[in-house]
C-alpha cells in the first residue's frame, strides 16, 4: 500500500511538474533547438539538391554559349524551339537516368556492363569520347574567356587550363558538399549576369515567344540544321545521363524508392529548367542584340564580346559577358571530371584519383585545341566550340539507347520501370535525333 501510495505522489509531483511553466533558460533553449532543427532540415534539402544542379552546370558550359550565340546571330529566336525541345528531351532522359540509379543501386555504366559484358569497350570508348569532346569545349571556352579578361593569348590560356587539375586534388580532398557550393556560386554567377546582359538588350517579349514555335527553316537551311545539331548535342549531353545516375546513390537511401524517385523528378525538373532558361537568354541575347542590328555572322565568342560595348552602350556588358563565360567553364570542368570516373570505373572497373583523371582527360583535349590554333589561328576556336557539340549529338544515341532499353526492363527496375508514355517518348526521342545526325552527316559529305 505505501508503496501505491508513493508511485502515486510522483505521478501527481510528474504531472504538476509538466504544468509548470519552464524557465525561461529552458524556453529559450527549446525555441534555438527547433530553430536548429529547422535549419538543419533546410540545409538537407538543399543538399539533395546537390545531383540536379551538378547535372545542370553541363547544359550551360562553352559549348552552349558557342551554338546558341552564332545561332541567335544567324537566325534570331529560331532556336529558341531547339532549346525547349532539347531540355524536354534530356529533362525525360534525366529522370529515367535517377530512375536506374535508385531502382538497381547501379549508375548507368555499371548496369549496361552487367547487362552486355561483350560491348564493354566499345560503349566506353564512345563515353570517353563524349568527355575528351567535353573537355575541349571547357578548354576552349575558359581559354577564350581569359583572354577577354586579361589579354592572355588563346594558346597560352589552353596550356593554362590544366592547372583546373591543382583546383579539382584541393575540392577533392575538401568533400562534395564544398563543390557543390561552388558550382552553385558560378551557377548564381551566371544568372545574375543573364538578367543584367537581357534587361539592356530588352528584347520584344512577342519575337521571344514566337521563337519557341518550330519552322520549317530548321530543317530546310543547312547552316541552321548544323547549329541546331550543335544545340541538341550542348542540351543532352551523353555524359551527364552516366553522371546524374550515380549521384542518385550518394544522396537517396533507398529504403522508399517511389519517394526517392519522385523527389529526383523534381529536382531533375526544376534544376532543368533552370538551364534551360539561361540556355534560351544566350539565343535571346544573340538575337536581340546582334541579330536584330544586322550583325548575321557573329560566330565568334571574342566578336560577340567586342560587340557587346558598342550595341548595349556599357563596357560592364562585355566585362560579365566574359565573367560569366569564364564561371561556365570552370563549373563544367568540376563536373566533367566526376563523369570520367563514373564512366572509367562502371565500364572497365579502373579506379583513379580525380585529379588525375583529369589530367589525363585534359591532356588528350589538348591535342587538337593546340593544333587547330597553331595551324588556323585562333579564329578556329569557335569551329571547335561548335563542332565538339555536334560530336556529342552522334555520340548521344550509344548511351540514349542503352538507358532506355535497361529503364524500360521491368525486371530490373520494377516498381519505377517506364511508363508506356515515357517509353514512346524517348524512342521517339531517340529516332529523331538519329535522323537529325544521318541528315547533318549527309549534308556534309555533299
Amino acid at each position: 500500500m505505501a508503496e501505491t501510495t508513493s508511485e502515486f505522489n510522483e505521478g501527481v509531483s510528474s504531472a504538476i511538474e509538466l504544468e509548470t511553466p519552464l524557465p525561461q533558460a529552458t524556453v529559450e533553449e527549446h525555441q534555438s533547438s527547433a530553430q536548429q532543427g529547422k535549419a538543419a532540415a533546410w540545409w538537407r534539402g538543399l543538399s539533395f539538391a546537390g545531383p540536379g544542379a551538378l547535372v545542370a552546370v553541363g547544359y550551360i558550359d562553352p559549348g552552349n554559349w558557342a551554338t546558341d550565340i552564332a545561332g541567335g546571330s544567324y537566325a534570331g529566336y529560331a532556336l529558341l524551339s531547339i532549346v525547349l525541345a532539347s531540355s524536354l528531351v534530356a529533362m525525360l532522359l534525366q529522370i529515367m537516368s535517377a530512375r536506374l540509379g535508385i531502382a538497381t543501386g547501379q549508375d548507368l555504366a555499371q548496369s549496361s556492363r552487367e547487362a552486355w559484358p561483350r560491348f564493354v569497350w566499345p560503349a566506353w570508348i564512345a563515353a570517353e569520347l563524349s568527355i575528351i569532346a567535353t573537355d575541349l569545349a571547357e578548354v576552349i571556352g575558359s581559354a577564350i574567356a581569359l583572354k577577354l579578361l586579361f589579354s592572355i593569348p588563346i594558346i597560352i590560356g589552353v596550356v593554362l587550363t590544366t592547372l583546373d587539375v591543382l583546383l579539382i586534388l584541393l575540392l577533392d580532398r575538401r568533400g562534395s558538399p564544398l563543390l557543390e557550393r561552388i558550382i552553385a556560386s558560378f551557377l548564381f554567377i551566371i544568372a545574375c549576369g543573364f538578367i543584367y546582359e537581357i534587361a539592356l538588350a530588352q528584347p520584344v517579349i512577342g519575337d521571344v515567344l514566337r521563337g519557341f514555335v518550330p519552322t520549317q527553316r530548321l530543317a530546310l537551311d543547312p547552316q541552321l540544321l548544323y547549329l541546331s545539331i550543335g544545340v541538341i548535342g550542348a542540351t543532352v549531353m551523353p555524359h551527364n545521363l552516366y553522371l546524374h545516375s550515380n549521384l542518385v546513390l550518394q544522396r537517396y537511401s533507398g529504403t522508399n524508392k517511389r519517394k526517392d524517385s519522385s523527389f529526383a523528378t523534381f529536382n531533375t525538373i526544376v534544376s532543368l529548367s533552370g538551364a534551360m532558361l539561361l540556355n534560351s537568354a544566350l539565343v535571346v541575347l544573340a538575337a536581340s542584340v546582334f541579330h536584330h542590328a544586322g550583325h548575321v555572322d557573329v560566330t565568334e565568342l571574342s566578336d560577340a564580346h567586342r560587340l557587346l560595348t558598342p550595341l548595349l552602350g556599357t563596357s560592364a556588358a562585355a566585362i560579365v559577358f566574359a565573367v560569366m563565360l569564364l564561371a561556365s567553364g570552370q563549373s563544367a570542368t568540376i563536373t566533367g571530371t566526376l563523369a570520367g570516373q563514373v564512366v572509367m570505373s562502371g565500364y572497365v572497373r579502373l579506379h583513379m584519383k580525380p585529379w588525375l583523371r583529369r589530367l589525363i582527360t585534359r591532356m588528350i583535349a589538348l591535342i587538337p585545341a593546340l593544333i587547330a590554333i597553331a595551324y588556323f589561328g585562333e579564329r578556329s576556336t569557335t569551329h571547335l566550340l561548335v563542332g565538339s557539340q555536334v560530336f556529342l549529338s552522334l555520340q548521344l544515341p550509344f548511351a540514349m539507347v542503352s538507358l532506355l532499353i535497361l529503364t524500360s526492363d521491368r525486371r530490373r527496375m520494377g516498381p519505377l520501370v517506364n511508363s508506356n508514355t515515357m517509353r514512346w517518348l524517348g524512342w521517339l526521342s531517340a529516332a529523331i535525333i538519329v535522323f537529325a545526325n544521318t541528315a547533318l552527316i549527309i549534308e556534309l559529305m555533299h
